[in-house]
């Protein structure tokens, strides 16, 4: 039995938390409220009391021989991760864990031109949030190269579910880019991300990364035109992209800005990941059962 310790613990944490109970194993989670202390003792995950934006509540974090999954995001602006940094440094000699797992994302490359993307592509991150991520990842490496621990880095792209789905924004009749000028998109069913999140922290390589995406990408627009056929409401109206450029907002933009294709072939060779959504046909077939 390992002690699980998942730092950042919304919808992927909990669903890798499921699964690594189902293995019989010990979960705990940082958390920084008692509410959500509660919520988490009402899965059976044991809390532990820290604010990752305030480093001298992590000095007691049970690390030691334990698995660390890292999915905290880094602050929402500045180009670094403090919240990462506290972290580590608040990992001592003798309170060293075996493995980490961290949940970095695909928009370290940056702007691909619509090329096939592999893990051995140098990261450009362009967005501020890119070159947090690619932050995170660099703290990450270093401290576990200095401290002889495996950690093993898992590059996502846009995350989908049941309860990730753009309902608000369709529902809203917020247009999106014609689907001609639509750059390329990837993803990930969150099923299938929670699988591969447990597949790195049992087969990754030491100082490992992997692209974590289904491997058929679309386009935004694609994405967009299924979710609201899933949920039977009027498709978005489509608009060019410079009328985009009025009309969306920035952080939607950024993402347009940018257009590659995944590659997964070493999560699936390397880590063995069979995935369950390996399209979003399926994956939105899937969650077409939750409504």
């Amino acid at each position: 039995m390992t002690r699980i310790i998942i730092i950042g613990c919304g919808d992927i944490g909990r669903r890798v938390a499921r699964l690594e109970q189902s293995a019989g194993n010990v979960v705990t989670a940082l958390t920084r409220s008692e509410e959500s202390a509660r919520r988490l003792r009402a899965l059976g995950i044991e809390p532990i009391s820290g604010d990752l934006d305030v480093p001298n509540t992590l000095t007691k974090l049970p690390a030691e021989d334990a698995w660390i999954y890292y999915f905290a995001p880094p602050p929402d602006h500045g180009i670094t991760d403090p919240r990462l940094q506290a972290v580590v440094a608040n990992l001592k000699k003798e309170n060293l864990p075996a493995r980490a797992v961290l949940i970095s994302t695909t928009g370290v490359y940056g702007d691909c031109r619509g090329e096939w993307v592999t893990e051995e592509r140098p990261p450009n991150p362009q967005a501020d949030r890119a070159k947090r991520r690619l932050a995170a990842e660099t703290i990450l490496r270093s401290w576990s190269e200095k401290n002889n621990v495996t950690s093993v880095i898992l590059r996502v792209p846009g995350i989908y579910g049941p309860d990730r789905l753009p309902e608000k924004r369709l529902r809203a009749g917020e247009p999106v880019v014609r689907a001609e000028e639509s750059p390329f998109s990837n993803r990930i069913h969150a099923d299938d991300l929670a699988r591969a999140c447990m597949a790195a922290m049992r087969r990754g390589r030491a100082g490992a990364i992997y692209n974590v995406s289904d491997g058929h990408p679309t386009t935004m627009t694609d994405f967009f035109y299924g979710v609201a056929d899933l949920l039977k409401i009027a498709r978005p109206p489509a608009i060019s992209l410079q009328a985009a450029q009025q009309r969306l907002g920035a952080d939607i933009l950024s993402y347009l800005a940018e257009s590659k294709r995944i590659d997964n072939r070493r999560l699936r060779e390397e880590l063995g990941i069979e995935l369950k959504y390996p399209d979003l046909a399926s994956g939105l077939a899937a969650c077409v059962k939750k409504f």
